[in-house]
């Protein structure tokens, strides 16, 4: 039976559609699930939860937000898929508009039951007796996928535009903002005008790539070691910090807003994808691989938004049951022992977001399903 589903999934997909793309996808998104469950710690601590990070403690785990911070993954291949869906639409006679409002139909309609789900529970939380702090901290950290679907969101809708202007322009932006507010004291607040421009590289970079203006090999080669190369000297030389995710308490942060260092580490990471791309497409040609990316794909939205929710849901339940603090679930992430303990407790997080599938998997995909 399964064997069949696998035929199926192969036989109905196009023959021309770039299956390397899907699987691009898909490993950005394993590897949001794999960094926020590592890096994301909730600490019970004199009868409220609070959240922390290892890399607070522990910053010699820099090197670990290296492999598990990939949005700029998302936004290169999103400005690729982009582009092409609205010269498809284009081609059909279908305006600008219309096509937007489908692409955000998309794009927001998994978000409604998030919202819902936690806003009801932030006020039984509150109702109860429950302490403010900790409801506001459950409540950030389930919610906080969704910037990435604002910025989103926003590039989708100015995608013509944007199609057209070559990546050196917004990374010429970074760097000016970063200049301004590190380097000439200005007010910091202009930082989060890197919240646009840093996430406009690389999808700038994808609609280069949907034109076919990438050399896949050559391209990514030059963008992977030129970035690796200019994040590495922002960090010896520019003092950035080593860590590509936000660490609490840290007075520099190169996500919030993004800095030039995060901008660099993108076009490395966009090369990567490129050199990648070739061998993904070789290996997708295994219908089994193939229907794997497939499925991962068709839960994209509903695996991002709901992650960080499996997380709180298990660390929650698990402490009203146990009434005590459990090693990498509770307590301070302050040595390798948690790293090793929460490692364990990964089973019990995907247990947690597979329920959370099977609840609002139907909020994505609409009235879409795969081939009978």
């Amino acid at each position: 039976m399964l064997r069949d589903l696998v035929r199926r999934v192969d036989a109905a997909t196009p023959a021309g559609r770039d299956r390397a793309v899907d699987a691009l996808r898909a490993l950005a998104i394993a590897g949001v699930v794999l960094g926020h469950w590592l890096v994301t710690a909730v600490v019970a601590d004199s009868g409220a939860l609070r959240v922390t990070s290892p890399l607070k403690h522990m910053p010699q785990l820099a090197p670990v937000s290296w492999l598990f911070q990939t949005m700029a993954v998302f936004f290169f291949v999103g400005g690729r898929v982009a582009v092409e869906s609205h010269a498809r639409a284009r081609s059909r006679g279908v305006g600008h508009g219309r096509w937007v409002a489908a692409r955000m139909g998309r794009l927001l309609r998994p978000v409604v039951p998030l919202v819902a789900v936690w806003s009801a529970a932030a006020v039984a939380m509150l109702a109860w007796g429950a302490d403010p702090g900790t409801v506001y901290a459950l409540v950030k950290a389930a919610w906080s996928p969704m910037w990435f679907l604002l910025v989103f969101a926003a590039l989708t809708a100015a995608t013509p535009v944007v199609a057209r202007l070559h990546p050196a322009w917004p990374l010429a932006a970074v760097a000016v903002a970063d200049l301004v507010r590190f380097g000439l004291g200005g007010p910091s607040w202009i930082g989060w005008v890197n919240l646009g421009t840093a996430w406009l590289v690389p999808y700038c970079l994808g609609a280069l790539w949907a034109d076919g203006r990438l050399r896949a090999r050559a391209t990514g080669w030059a963008l992977l070691l030129g970035g690796v190369a200019a994040t590495a000297a922002a960090i010896r030389w520019a003092g950035y910090p080593a860590s590509m995710v936000g660490v609490p308490g840290a007075p520099i942060s190169n996500q919030a807003p993004p800095t030039l260092a995060a901008a660099a580490f993108g076009l490395a990471q966009c090369g990567a994808a490129l050199v990648l791309s070739g061998p993904l497409r070789r290996a997708l040609r295994r219908p089994a691989a193939w229907a794997l990316v497939a499925a991962a794909n068709l839960s994209a939205m509903t695996i991002f938004l709901w992650h960080q929710t499996a997380m709180i849901v298990v660390t929650a339940a698990v402490l009203w049951l146990t009434g005590r603090p459990l090693p990498g679930l509770h307590t301070v992430p302050g040595d390798p022992g948690w790293v090793t303990a929460r490692l364990m407790w990964l089973p019990v997080f995907a247990a947690a977001l597979a329920a959370c599938w099977a609840a609002f998997h139907r909020h994505e995909r609409g009235r879409r399903h795969l081939p009978r």
